[in-house]
């Protein structure tokens, strides 16, 4: 079963979308809905739900608006819509998809059945990481997280990692091989995968392999990697990385 609420501010509106959700995704039940940024928000927080669909425009700010205000969204979105130009930002906010109004049941039942694949793939994920985390360290001979993409779950072996960038909702992970994947998961998402691993924040937009700094250009408030590559240092994060330098 998902578990969704519904932030749309024309009543009408929202029953049509409970109507369309009972008749044709009968495995969603709405727990909640919102007819403002505010009260949407404070569903959002009470009842976690698998699924939110968003409306993109409503009085006390719109949905990309509620979407910003609240950290870790552990939740999928699909954004509703009369305005088809909102589409490209709805998929930079990393929207699972967006429905434009009136909604088309055909295109409702499609956009659901991503949030029950997405569901599945983070799912699965979970349990590779918790297989991977209960392994003895003795007999585990590379160090490996798991990542899903569109297309499948990665198991990615961290000392391969130099560094991940963030893009927005996304990351980008860089290796050393000089190739690159980008994941739908924030850097703060992926500090947390990572955090058993030897990685540090240099700066809001960037984490790092601790074992792949080669130095720190404290002029330029940089760190050098051993790719070459120079990575900025906030002044927030200077102290800390001073710190992890001198410990190497």
């Amino acid at each position: 079963m998902i578990r969704c609420v519904i932030v749309e501010d024309e009543e009408m509106a929202r029953g049509v979308l409970k109507s369309l959700l009972a008749q044709y995704c009968q495995d969603v039940m709405v727990c909640a809905e919102a007819g403002d940024v505010n009260t949407g928000r404070m569903i959002i927080e009470a009842y976690r739900p698998d699924l939110v669909f968003l409306d993109i425009e409503m009085p006390g700010g719109g949905g990309f608006k509620l979407l910003n205000s609240i950290d870790n969204a552990n939740f999928e979105v699909i954004f509703t819509t009369a305005y088809e130009q909102f589409a490209i930002k709805a998929i930079r906010h990393d929207a699972l998809d967006y429905l434009l109004k009136p909604i088309d049941p055909r295109e409702l039942v499609a956009a659901v059945e991503k949030v029950k694949d997405a569901k599945y793939k983070k799912s699965l994920e979970k349990q590779y990481d918790k297989i991977l985390k209960n392994l003895d360290p003795e007999q585990l001979v590379v160090r490996k997280i798991s990542i899903s993409t569109t297309d499948k779950i990665h198991l990615i072996d961290v000392d391969d990692i130099i560094r991940c960038e963030s893009d927005n909702y996304y990351t980008i992970i860089h290796f050393k091989d000089n190739t690159s994947l980008m994941v739908s998961k924030t850097l703060k998402e992926m500090e947390q995968k990572l955090e058993e691993f030897d990685f540090v924040r240099t700066h809001k937009s960037h984490l790092v392999n601790i074992r792949c700094i080669k130095n720190f250009i404290k002029d330029e408030m940089m760190v050098v990697l051993t790719n070459g590559i120079k990575v900025p240092v906030s002044k927030r994060k200077k102290e800390n990385i001073m710190e992890v330098i001198n410990s190497l």
